[in-house]
Protein backbone atom coordinates (compact mmCIF):
# COMPACT_ATOMS: atom_id res chain seq x y z
CA UNK A 1 0.00 0.00 0.00
CA UNK A 2 2.66 2.46 0.87
CA UNK A 3 4.57 1.56 -2.28
CA UNK A 4 1.10 2.85 -4.44
CA UNK A 5 0.79 5.43 -2.27
CA UNK A 6 4.81 6.80 -2.70
CA UNK A 7 3.90 6.57 -6.58
CA UNK A 8 0.88 8.11 -6.53
CA UNK A 9 1.96 11.03 -4.74
CA UNK A 10 5.32 11.29 -6.87
CA UNK A 11 2.84 11.59 -10.48
CA UNK A 12 1.07 14.42 -8.23
CA UNK A 13 4.13 16.19 -7.56
CA UNK A 14 5.65 15.60 -11.13
CA UNK A 15 2.29 16.87 -12.62
CA UNK A 16 1.95 20.10 -10.06
CA UNK A 17 5.67 21.05 -10.97
CA UNK A 18 5.25 21.16 -14.27
CA UNK A 19 2.26 23.45 -14.45
CA UNK A 20 5.07 25.94 -12.71
CA UNK A 21 5.53 29.08 -14.21
CA UNK A 22 8.29 31.15 -14.31
CA UNK A 23 6.45 34.21 -13.84
CA UNK A 24 5.69 34.60 -10.52
CA UNK A 25 2.69 36.86 -11.18
CA UNK A 26 1.07 33.52 -12.98
CA UNK A 27 1.96 30.82 -10.59
CA UNK A 28 -0.11 27.92 -11.57
CA UNK A 29 -2.52 30.48 -13.59
CA UNK A 30 -3.39 28.53 -16.77
CA UNK A 31 -3.98 30.40 -19.81
CA UNK A 32 -7.12 27.77 -21.37
CA UNK A 33 -9.24 25.43 -20.44
CA UNK A 34 -9.88 22.84 -22.22
CA UNK A 35 -12.67 19.84 -22.84
CA UNK A 36 -12.04 16.61 -24.65
CA UNK A 37 -14.12 13.27 -26.23
CA UNK A 38 -12.43 10.35 -26.40
CA UNK A 39 -8.52 10.40 -27.61
CA UNK A 40 -7.19 7.74 -25.04
CA UNK A 41 -7.11 10.37 -21.96
CA UNK A 42 -11.18 9.27 -21.03
CA UNK A 43 -14.72 9.29 -22.46
CA UNK A 44 -14.70 12.46 -21.67
CA UNK A 45 -11.71 15.03 -20.13
CA UNK A 46 -11.13 18.53 -18.73
CA UNK A 47 -8.03 20.33 -17.50
CA UNK A 48 -6.27 23.61 -18.08
CA UNK A 49 -3.52 24.83 -21.05
CA UNK A 50 -0.35 26.77 -21.10
CA UNK A 51 1.21 28.34 -23.37
CA UNK A 52 4.86 27.75 -24.04
CA UNK A 53 7.64 29.70 -25.11
CA UNK A 54 7.46 33.48 -26.66
CA UNK A 55 6.06 32.76 -29.79
CA UNK A 56 2.70 30.63 -27.55
CA UNK A 57 3.06 27.53 -30.30
CA UNK A 58 4.18 25.30 -27.46
CA UNK A 59 1.23 23.95 -25.41
CA UNK A 60 1.51 22.11 -21.99
CA UNK A 61 -1.89 20.87 -20.79
CA UNK A 62 -2.87 18.50 -17.82
CA UNK A 63 -6.27 16.74 -17.31
CA UNK A 64 -8.36 14.72 -15.68
CA UNK A 65 -10.43 11.94 -17.65
CA UNK A 66 -13.07 9.73 -16.76
CA UNK A 67 -14.66 7.17 -18.57
CA UNK A 68 -18.05 5.64 -16.82
CA UNK A 69 -19.19 1.82 -16.39
CA UNK A 70 -21.58 1.70 -19.02
CA UNK A 71 -18.54 2.68 -21.64
CA UNK A 72 -16.63 -0.56 -20.76
CA UNK A 73 -15.55 0.10 -16.80
CA UNK A 74 -15.37 2.88 -14.76
CA UNK A 75 -11.69 4.50 -15.07
CA UNK A 76 -10.27 7.66 -13.96
CA UNK A 77 -7.12 9.03 -16.43
CA UNK A 78 -4.53 11.48 -15.50
CA UNK A 79 -2.62 13.35 -18.56
CA UNK A 80 0.74 15.63 -19.04
CA UNK A 81 0.45 16.85 -22.69
CA UNK A 82 3.07 18.71 -24.83
CA UNK A 83 2.51 19.85 -28.23
CA UNK A 84 4.12 22.38 -30.52
CA UNK A 85 2.69 24.33 -33.18
CA UNK A 86 4.96 24.82 -36.50
CA UNK A 87 3.10 25.85 -38.80
CA UNK A 88 0.09 28.57 -38.44
CA UNK A 89 -2.26 30.19 -41.25
CA UNK A 90 -3.98 33.13 -40.64
CA UNK A 91 -7.32 33.53 -41.93
CA UNK A 92 -8.78 37.24 -42.33
CA UNK A 93 -11.87 37.50 -40.03
CA UNK A 94 -11.74 34.18 -38.17
CA UNK A 95 -8.29 33.89 -36.58
CA UNK A 96 -5.84 30.91 -37.57
CA UNK A 97 -5.46 27.37 -38.90
CA UNK A 98 -2.88 24.93 -37.01
CA UNK A 99 -2.55 21.94 -39.87
CA UNK A 100 -0.17 19.98 -37.94
CA UNK A 101 0.88 19.86 -34.45
CA UNK A 102 3.67 16.73 -33.76
CA UNK A 103 2.93 15.91 -29.66
CA UNK A 104 3.39 13.61 -27.03
CA UNK A 105 2.03 12.85 -23.82
CA UNK A 106 1.48 10.62 -20.71
CA UNK A 107 -1.67 8.78 -19.28
CA UNK A 108 -1.51 7.68 -15.59
CA UNK A 109 -4.52 4.92 -14.79
CA UNK A 110 -4.57 4.47 -11.15
CA UNK A 111 -7.20 1.15 -10.84
CA UNK A 112 -6.40 -2.15 -8.77
CA UNK A 113 -6.27 -4.47 -11.93
CA UNK A 114 -3.89 -1.77 -14.15
CA UNK A 115 -0.40 -2.77 -12.86
CA UNK A 116 2.29 0.12 -12.53
CA UNK A 117 4.81 -2.85 -13.36
CA UNK A 118 4.62 -6.32 -13.56
CA UNK A 119 5.82 -8.60 -10.50
CA UNK A 120 9.09 -9.65 -11.00
CA UNK A 121 7.48 -13.16 -9.14
CA UNK A 122 5.03 -13.89 -11.05
CA UNK A 123 6.78 -12.89 -14.80
CA UNK A 124 10.11 -13.62 -15.88
CA UNK A 125 12.41 -10.17 -16.30
CA UNK A 126 11.68 -8.20 -19.44
CA UNK A 127 8.65 -10.49 -20.30
CA UNK A 128 5.98 -7.90 -20.19
CA UNK A 129 7.95 -4.85 -20.85
CA UNK A 130 5.26 -2.10 -20.52
CA UNK A 131 3.37 -0.68 -17.78
CA UNK A 132 -0.58 -1.14 -17.98
CA UNK A 133 -1.17 2.16 -15.43
CA UNK A 134 1.29 4.14 -17.17
CA UNK A 135 1.51 4.70 -20.83
CA UNK A 136 3.63 7.28 -23.28
CA UNK A 137 1.47 8.40 -26.27
CA UNK A 138 2.44 9.79 -29.59
CA UNK A 139 0.12 12.40 -31.27
CA UNK A 140 -0.72 14.92 -34.19
CA UNK A 141 -3.31 17.32 -34.15
CA UNK A 142 -4.89 20.09 -36.16
CA UNK A 143 -6.61 22.67 -34.98
CA UNK A 144 -8.78 26.45 -35.64
CA UNK A 145 -8.45 29.06 -33.41
CA UNK A 146 -11.26 31.68 -33.60
CA UNK A 147 -10.39 34.77 -32.40
CA UNK A 148 -11.37 37.51 -34.74
CA UNK A 149 -15.59 37.42 -34.22
CA UNK A 150 -16.45 39.72 -32.04
CA UNK A 151 -18.93 37.47 -29.52
CA UNK A 152 -15.34 36.12 -28.74
CA UNK A 153 -14.86 39.26 -27.44
CA UNK A 154 -17.61 40.25 -25.99
CA UNK A 155 -17.45 36.67 -23.67
CA UNK A 156 -13.76 37.91 -22.47
CA UNK A 157 -11.94 35.33 -24.38
CA UNK A 158 -8.85 35.51 -26.23
CA UNK A 159 -10.39 32.94 -28.44
CA UNK A 160 -11.83 29.91 -28.99
CA UNK A 161 -10.13 26.67 -30.65
CA UNK A 162 -11.70 23.50 -31.77
CA UNK A 163 -9.11 20.91 -32.56
CA UNK A 164 -9.04 17.10 -33.19
CA UNK A 165 -6.00 14.73 -31.91
CA UNK A 166 -4.57 11.40 -33.21
CA UNK A 167 -2.57 9.43 -31.45
CA UNK A 168 -0.63 6.13 -30.69
CA UNK A 169 0.88 4.51 -27.57
CA UNK A 170 4.06 1.76 -27.81
CA UNK A 171 1.49 -1.17 -26.67
CA UNK A 172 -0.32 -0.64 -30.16
CA UNK A 173 2.69 0.23 -32.27
CA UNK A 174 4.56 -3.12 -31.41
CA UNK A 175 1.13 -5.39 -31.71
CA UNK A 176 0.72 -3.71 -34.99
CA UNK A 177 3.97 -3.95 -36.89
CA UNK A 178 4.42 -7.75 -35.14
CA UNK A 179 0.22 -8.58 -36.43
CA UNK A 180 0.30 -6.29 -39.67
CA UNK A 181 -2.33 -8.78 -41.46
CA UNK A 182 -4.50 -9.13 -38.70
CA UNK A 183 -4.32 -5.30 -36.81
CA UNK A 184 -5.83 -2.30 -38.94
CA UNK A 185 -4.64 1.15 -38.60
CA UNK A 186 -7.98 2.19 -37.43
CA UNK A 187 -7.01 -0.35 -34.16
CA UNK A 188 -3.67 1.33 -33.79
CA UNK A 189 -4.45 5.12 -33.64
CA UNK A 190 -7.34 7.24 -31.90
CA UNK A 191 -9.27 9.79 -32.41
CA UNK A 192 -10.31 12.53 -29.79
CA UNK A 193 -11.91 16.21 -30.84
CA UNK A 194 -12.06 19.10 -28.06
CA UNK A 195 -11.99 22.62 -27.20
CA UNK A 196 -10.00 25.38 -25.55
CA UNK A 197 -11.26 28.10 -24.23
CA UNK A 198 -8.09 30.81 -23.90
CA UNK A 199 -8.73 33.74 -21.74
Amino acid sequence: MSAYFTKISSLVIIFLFAGLRLNAQQFLIPDELILQHAGSIGYISAGAGYKLFKNERGNLDLLYGYVPASKGGELHIITAKFAYKPFVIKVNKVGKIYPFNPGVFVTYTPHKDLQFKFSKDNWPKGYYYWSEALRPHLSFSNEIEFSEPKFIKAAGLKSISLYSEFNSNEWYLVNYFQNVPEVSIKDVFKLGIGVRLRF
